[in-house]
């Protein structure tokens, strides 16, 4: 049965709990990029990174509240999460994180070709080809994320 929402007041269908086996099977691929993230030696501080900062251009309040929340139990400092919007004007992030989040940027922008070959340029420099193709399986997944919570209008509660 479908909800068929009307007018301003439009109650929006959360999308992962009206269809639970596609969401469940998105949990389990974002379970296996983390596999693999790791295998390929990515710190589990760099892929929360890479989740807030493509959080972070979509606009997705719900990914970046919970993103937030474990990169800061990852370890992350309360200074690089500040300033991760502009990370390319600080000296904060390493080599491999500015890297991995260009990367991340240009699989969440992928109508930019410049920018996917600057990204990938800079990437190949530092990263390993599996922390490369890891960090873009974790920008796909968390983009995929990003517009189920967007679309469902997820909320983000005080705590």
């Amino acid at each position: 049965m479908s909800t068929h929402a009307t007018g301003s007041a439009s109650r929006r269908i959360f999308i992962d709990k009206q269809s639970p086996t596609a969401y469940h099977a998105l949990v389990q691929t974002s379970e296996a990029v983390r596999a693999v993230a790791s295998e390929a030696g990515l710190d589990r501080t760099l892929v929360e990174l890479v989740n807030l900062r493509v959080s972070q251009i979509n606009g997705c309040a719900s990914c970046l509240n919970v993103h937030t929340r474990a990169a800061l139990r990852a370890g992350e400092t309360a200074q690089r999460l500040g300033v991760l919007a502009a990370w390319r004007d600080t000296d904060l992030f390493t080599p491999d994180e500015r890297a991995a989040l260009a990367l991340a940027e240009a699989t969440t922008r992928p109508g930019d070709a410049a920018l996917q070959e600057t990204a990938y340029g800079t990437a190949r420099e530092v990263l390993t080809d599996d922390q490369i193709s890891a960090v873009i399986w974790v920008a796909v997944t968390i983009n995929a994320f990003n517009r189920v919570s967007i679309m469902s209008k997820h909320p983000v509660r005080p705590q």
